[in-house]
């Protein structure tokens, strides 16, 4: 069984997307690697938060007690002076479920300095969630990149969720890629493409006397694709 979309899978973000996401950063940097030598190389890292579990109505139960006042026999209790105190029955609640999330990204060190010089980013449904702590994470993480001489590669290949804020409107598109040169900003410069077309070579900035990288998005995520066999995994009788 052959692709079914000349570029990006969209039924990949809603069955397999986590499996994807691991997979296609190692894509990435595979694809980069060569043209890294010797000066630079490419490390795989983790970004670790606690995301909050939604439960359904009914597991959310409350259990409440009255308040009771004891001032009668031996159980009684006194205060100062032997006046009757008022004990308080705890309110028994639930605490919300939680679960450890972890999100691998890229980043470009210098050799031998090991000087961090470009973080890559694939970003995941909770980076794009709203109601999301691990979007409140990511976003709080991309400021203090934003304001250090990081160069920071954002892609999004998820249709669903918020995008990255920028101060104009993003031209149209289903899929983006954000490249923001640590020495140019706050200018970023966006790609953008349909679900139909294929993903794009996007430059990827090192150091400023260096020449970009280039990631063929497009050879990464065939790469991705046939190595974990999705077109026999994907479940494609199922509504989008």
């Amino acid at each position: 069984m052959e692709k079914r979309f000349v570029g990006m899978d969209p039924y990949i973000e809603e069955q397999l997307w986590e499996d994807f996401h691991n997979d296609m950063i190692v894509s990435i940097r595979a694809h980069l690697a060569p043209q890294l030598a010797p000066r630079y190389f490419a490390q795989i890292e983790e970004r670790v938060y606690v995301e909050q579990v939604d439960q359904p109505a009914d597991a959310r139960k409350l259990f409440r007690h009255d308040v009771t006042i004891q001032t009668t026999g031996s159980h009684q209790l006194s205060g100062r002076g032997g006046e009757a105190v008022a004990v308080l029955e705890p309110q028994v609640l639930t605490l919300p479920e939680t679960e450890e999330k972890r999100e691998p990204y890229i980043a470009i060190v210098t050799l031998p300095a090991r000087q961090v010089v470009t973080i890559i980013e694939l970003l995941s449904p909770s980076n794009k969630n709203p109601e999301s702590q691990g979007r409140q994470e990511y976003l709080r993480k991309r400021r203090q990149i934003i304001h250090s001489p990081v160069n920071l590669v954002e892609i999004d290949l998820l249709r669903k969720g918020a995008r990255m804020p920028t101060v104009e409107q993003l031209p149209p598109g289903d899929y983006y890629a954000f490249v923001a040169r640590g020495d140019r900003r706050p200018f970023v410069e966006v790609y953008s493409w349909q679900w139909n077309q294929p993903l794009p070579t996007i430059p990827i900035p090192l150091l400023p006397e260096d020449a970009d990288a280039k990631l063929d998005l497009q050879e990464a995520f065939d790469t991705t694709f046939a190595r974990a066999r999705y077109e026999v995994r994907l479940d494609y009788s199922q509504p989008l």
